[in-house]
């Protein structure tokens, strides 16, 4: 199945860049079809990702190129869903942007697809963990895309409310499925390992990330909306702090005594 993975790449990344294009176009007719060729691509993603599940005949969520391909398509259907939401042009962009990225990683650096699941991952926890967490990373990524405009928007003087109550929106939702992910985590170290929690690497740092935007959360209750610049700043360092626990940790030079090390 994953020969196929190259006409997956052309196809969303063609119809991807076409929504991103025709989204802006004063014609309503091309902006429904940029919408439409938007969507289209996201669900190929989604396809592919069910067909190469029954392929391997496990959860494609292994390795990180793996997981790369549930991101884009998170990050298409999130882009999606709030330009529903909220008609923001830019949103689909940016997600399409987003998507096209992640899948081109994939393409350009893909890892070696078998069966093989260690035992570890043969828990009732795995599938549950790994996919909240990476809708979690889909919702706070796109959150730090938000926040990013919103400074630049704050610099140049213009209005911020919107994108901070869409940058707001996005991390209660992150937030959430990043808890979620937190807790599913747990358990499956228990049955997995024999313990909740023994602050691995990517433990401390899967907890740090929690923290940061634990700290955005406190800060926006107790400013309200008076302070968006610093709320973006916020969520901008909390991102890094992401990044860091998603790839980063894998490079540390304790990550070799890790458990996490089977996720390459």
């Amino acid at each position: 199945m994953w020969s196929y993975f190259d006409i997956v790449t052309y196809l969303s990344v063609a119809l991807w860049l076409l929504g991103g294009v025709l989204i802006y176009s004063k014609n309503r007719a091309f902006r429904k079809i940029g919408v439409i060729g938007h969507l289209v691509a996201t669900l190929g993603v989604g396809v592919f990702i069910v067909a190469l599940w029954q392929s391997l005949e496990r959860p494609p969520l292994r390795t990180l190129a793996e997981t790369r391909i549930w991101y884009a398509f998170f990050m298409g259907l999130i882009g999606y869903a709030i330009y529903l939401l909220y008609r923001q042009k830019w949103m689909l962009s940016y997600s399409a942007v987003m998507g096209i990225v992640f899948v081109m990683l994939t393409f350009t650096h893909p890892d070696t697809m078998n069966k093989a699941l260690m035992p570890a991952l043969q828990s009732v926890w795995f599938i549950p963990h790994v996919i909240v967490y990476i809708f979690a990373y889909a919702m706070l990524g796109m959150a730090s895309l938000t926040a990013f405009y919103g400074i630049y928007r704050y610099r140049k003087g213009r209005e911020v409310h919107s994108v901070f109550l869409i940058t707001d929106q996005l991390i209660k939702v992150g937030y959430v499925f990043l808890t979620f992910g937190l807790l599913f985590g747990a358990l499956w170290a228990k049955e997995a390992w024999g313990h909740y929690w023994t602050w691995d690497p990517k433990e401390t740092w899967a907890f740090i990330t929690w923290l940061g935007y634990l700290v955005y959360l406190h800060h926006k209750y107790n400013h309200k909306e008076k302070k968006p610049f610093q709320s973006f700043v916020i969520v901008g360092v909390a991102f890094l702090l992401l990044l860091i626990c998603w790839f980063g940790v894998n490079y540390l030079p304790t990550a070799q005594m890790s458990v996490h090390t089977y996720s390459g």
